[in-house]
């Protein structure tokens, strides 16, 4: 970084921590307010719709790789590792980039830190037709969706060049 922070270094860290810590924020609430596997209906108009429902994983997304725990500490550590390379090798600004990898990195300490807490991670929002998962799930979805757009628009543009 020649000596100098680069602008917008700070956007990693505010928006991962701010990630983490509503994550587990909100995993302590279910987990103090609701026993494993009962659920609550915020709003009762949408009861069958939305609803917390308290599980738990131990594998992937949707629970996918079932008792993979130990493999997806690897997992997530490496990812982390990844984007903080990443990060720090972008040109100043980029500033969705930057937010897409701090949404990222977010979403797996804050699943990172339930697996080595708890042997699990704790998932409890449900839409209807869809598994069950937690803000960091979303964080890590809405992070990779984002660099993925992003990307393909460079991609888009650089062909558009030629």
């Amino acid at each position: 970084m020649d000596g100098k922070l680069k602008r917008g270094w700070w956007v990693l860290p505010l928006v991962s921590a701010l990630i983490i810590g509503l994550d587990q924020w909100t995993k302590r609430l279910v987990q103090t307010n609701l026993g494993l596997y009962e659920t609550w209906a915020p709003i009762p108009a949408l009861e069958g719709w939305f609803e917390f429902h308290y599980i738990t994983n131990t594998g992937a997304a949707f629970g996918l790789f079932k008792d993979g725990n130990l493999f997806f500490i690897g997992v997530a550590i490496v990812v982390s590792a990844v984007v903080l390379y990443y990060y720090w090798h972008l040109p100043a600004g980029e500033w969705l980039l930057r937010l897409g990898l701090g949404l990222q990195l977010g979403g797996a300490v804050g699943n990172l830190i339930d697996r080595l807490r708890v042997g699990n991670v704790i998932d409890f929002i449900h839409v209807r037709y869809w598994f069950v998962f937690n803000l960091a799930d979303a964080s890590l979805v809405v992070g990779v969706a984002l660099m993925a757009f992003l990307l393909l628009q460079q991609d888009f543009e650089d062909r558009r060049a030629q």
